[in-house]
């Protein structure tokens, strides 16, 4: 393989994030060749994910090194972020250097908060795609959306998806299907319901009925947020 440059990626690590948004295009980008990978968060101690387990960070906002690719993922604690100015300063202080600025799932409603999807075609998870438009992003429905610099993945597996088409954007597209196949990722899954129209009318009311009360919470205070921000 020839001597390829070095990628420094930054992962935003934030409590109650979905740990497969962050570690799906990990383990992917992790492949790229030369590369280093950091989980920033605003200190060093162990950050709990929605799955009930912690990962530990390799960074703080303090002290974390200027990126190459800014990934933001999404999870339950999007609102959370989306409401911490530390965590918005930092982003915007790693996407300044970035050259790629990139998320996956709600993240997009982060990289939106902190005033970087304004005017750029943008994707996220199907059950809050409503909230794009919010942000001043230009809402697109498909899995993965590359609009100049910025790619936004969709709903926590998109996040594989993503990651596969980034590296063949940065390292060409035989790399990327080496990475594909040295995943053995070939998906195949038991059942077609991924996706609103595939899972059927009677589950798709199950999800909005189980979910209703904490996507209302954060559909209410993402609304507000973003009030705040065409104020600013």
């Amino acid at each position: 393989m020839p001597d390829l440059a070095p990628i420094h990626i930054a992962f935003l690590l934030f409590p109650d994030v979905t740990q497969l948004d962050l570690t799906g295009p990990a383990q992917v980008l992790s492949r790229l060749g030369n590369v280093t990978i950091d989980l920033v968060a605003g200190n060093r101690d162990p950050v709990m994910t929605d799955a009930g387990f912690a990962l530990l960070p390799t960074a703080s906002f303090a002290d974390a090194r200027a990126c190459d690719i800014l990934c933001v993922p999404g999870g339950f604690g999007t609102a959370d972020a989306v409401e911490d100015a530390a965590t918005l300063d930092w982003v915007r202080q790693a996407a300044s250097g970035a050259a790629w600025i990139t998320s996956v799932c709600t993240g997009s409603l982060i990289l939106g908060a902190a005033g970087l999807l304004q005017g750029y075609r943008a994707t996220t998870h199907w059950a809050s795609h409503h909230m794009l438009a919010r942000f001043g992003a230009i809402p697109v429905q498909e899995r993965i959306v590359f609009d100049r610099n910025r790619v936004t993945g969709g709903g926590v597996t998109a996040g594989i998806d993503f990651a596969l088409a980034l590296t063949a954007a940065i390292r060409g597209e035989d790399h990327a299907r080496l990475v594909q196949l040295s995943l053995e990722y070939d998906p195949a899954p038991p059942f077609a319901a991924g996706s609103p129209t595939g899972a059927g009318s009677e589950i798709l009311a199950r999800y909005q009925a189980i979910t209703k009360g904490r996507r209302t919470n954060s559909d209410q205070r993402m609304a507000a947020d973003a009030a705040r921000l065409d104020q600013l």
